[in-house]
């Protein structure tokens, strides 16, 4: 692709994030780009149309008044009248915030029943491509709401500014945070776990739709309870099957993507080898393609060498190496489909799966590779924000030239035209993927920092002075520590987290355990490959 992006999500179509609550870090989701598309149809009386005008000496006869005022409406994405959302529902606390809108607590008016509504502003809306992408996804959950893993939709609206698609509200949270929570696993737990997965694989492509972007984040629990069920949601990638058609577009999140996704030629047994990817980390704690950056991500993939000799592999069972094993491989034709994957014995009800607890040493590694790292991107705007003018000269010039209008901010158009006259050879799609990326708040243009940001080069992290500066942001009292109370003033001022992120960011970094981040601490963050720093060029 010749550019290195966050580990995030790759192609397709709008990220709509429902569940209760949304998390970054390693699932961080990217797409394309989506702008304002929103255009008046200015109607023409037949009368000035050429070749219509009235014949010499002919009167012209006056149209009658019309009761109804002519009412130029602008297109709409649903193809039906605009409609006010709140004469339905009562919009309540935002649950989450990702790339392309906003997910709210909504109650239904009629019925006091609670919801998850997900709003996507239709600024980012710029393509036919991407409004038919939007319609699709709405088909899709249509199409396969009712199923028991897969999250119920309840309606679509439309009005000038956002589509809001209202489905059910997911009150459990994420699958990784509630196995996490409880402290102990086992194969069994995990098999069951699978199974689930597996199902929702099942139902898919039985009822022609191929996912193409599972990963544990769209994995969520229906509720707090014990037995809550697992559902599954996020179709914005998803397509319907066409019998024999063969897909080219490199779409999904990189650790679950397939060989033969970025080979550009595959079918729906992509979805089996992402369910692969997260049954291995269900019992290690770590993706098994796993390298600093994504190029390095996707090299290890096409390789397809699975490590079974780390801990905790030379205890867990052969026959669930042996479906791992299966699942991950490479060629897609000898991969096993998801009937054959659930009549496996480890993974059926009751099968070989044993109950003896795993080393706990999973679930740590499991913890670490879903922190978010908000603190490492608090820390990467601050650097952004404060390198000095001979270091960022270039890059400040380059952002002038291409904010042709001097709003301050790029747009898409924008950045697409001043990579082109900067001699860029990156795709449509790429420049799309550029602009997702380093649009951090989803507003549809980069701004100056976000610009910087997004811009730096590696070695600028791996400067001592610019991560000691960034420490000093945060360690407001100069006492060589952050402290939570001053991680909390730091996420309020960026919006970026609530107590259980700060909690979380504590104990990822903090590993001498004394309840506060030093400053190599705070460096050894910096400087792992967690969340690796996107680059535009």
């Amino acid at each position: 692709m010749g550019i290195c992006l966050s580990k995030g999500r790759i192609g397709g179509s709008n990220s709509n994030d429902h569940r209760s609550g949304s998390g970054d870090g390693a699932g961080m989701s990217y797409q394309k780009l989506q702008e304002p598309a929103i255009q008046e149809q200015n109607t023409i009386p037949a009368q000035q149309l050429p070749g219509r005008q009235p014949a010499a000496g002919v009167q012209r006869k006056k149209p009658a008044p019309s009761s109804k005022p002519v009412v130029h409406r602008p297109d709409t994405i649903l193809g039906k009248p605009f409609e006010d959302i709140k004469s339905f529902y009562t919009i309540g606390k935002e649950l989450g915030r990702g790339q392309f809108g906003v997910t709210y607590l909504c109650t239904e008016n009629s019925t006091g029943q609670q919801y998850a509504c997900k709003s996507i502003s239709k600024r980012k809306l710029v393509s036919k491509n991407d409004r038919e992408d939007m319609k699709r996804e709405i088909q899709i959950m249509q199409h396969l709401t009712g199923q028991a893993n897969i999250v119920e939709f309840k309606g679509a609206y439309e009005d000038r500014q956002s589509v809001h698609l209202v489905m059910e509200l997911c009150a459990g949270g994420e699958l990784f945070d509630r196995i996490i929570a409880k402290g102990h696993y086992s194969e069994r737990a995990a098999a069951s776990i699978c199974r689930a997965i597996v199902n929702v694989v099942h139902v898919c492509h039985f009822m022609g739709v191929m996912h193409r972007d599972l990963k544990p984040e769209n994995f969520l629990l229906s509720d707090k309870s014990e037995n809550a069920r697992l559902k599954t949601t996020d179709f914005g990638l998803s397509v319907f099957i066409e019998e024999g058609k063969v897909y080219h577009d490199i779409v999904g999140s990189a650790y679950y993507i397939a060989p033969e996704v970025l080979r550009r030629s595959y079918g729906k047994e992509i979805d089996i080898w992402s369910a692969g990817v997260i049954l291995y980390i269900l019992l290690c704690g770590v993706p098994p393609f796993w390298a600093e950056t994504e190029k390095g991500i996707f090299n290890e993939i096409l390789k397809g060498e699975i490590d079974f000799e780390s801990q905790p592999w030379p205890s867990i069972s052969s026959s669930a190496k042996d479906l791992v094993k299966k699942m991950l491989t490479l060629d897609p034709k000898t991969r096993l489909t998801s009937v054959q994957v659930l009549e496996h014995p480890w993974i059926r009800e009751g099968g070989e799966a044993s109950d003896k607890p795993i080393d706990s040493a999973v679930l740590s590694r499991m913890k670490q590779f879903r922190a978010m790292n908000k603190l490492k991107k608090l820390a990467l705007k601050v650097i952004a924000e404060n390198l000095s003018e001979e270091e960022i000269q270039g890059l400040k010039s380059m952002f002038t030239s291409m904010d042709t209008d001097k709003s301050g901010t790029i747009t898409y158009e924008e950045l697409k035209t001043g990579l082109a006259r900067l001699g860029s050879k990156l795709t449509e799609v790429e420049v799309k993927q550029l602009m997702e990326a380093a649009d951090v708040d989803g507003n549809g243009t980069i701004d100056y920092i976000e610009f910087i940001t997004a811009t730096m080069h590696r070695h600028k992290l791996e400067r001592d002075e610019h991560l000691y500066k960034a420490f000093r942001h945060f360690d407001k009292d100069n006492s060589g520590y952050i402290t939570r109370d001053e991680l909390e003033i730091a996420m309020k001022e960026y919006e970026m987290g609530d107590d259980a992120t700060i909690k979380e960011i504590i104990s990822e970094v903090d590993t001498d355990n004394d309840g506060r981040i030093n400053y190599e601490e705070f460096c050894t963050m910096m400087r792992s490959g967690t969340t690796q720093p996107g680059k535009l060029f």
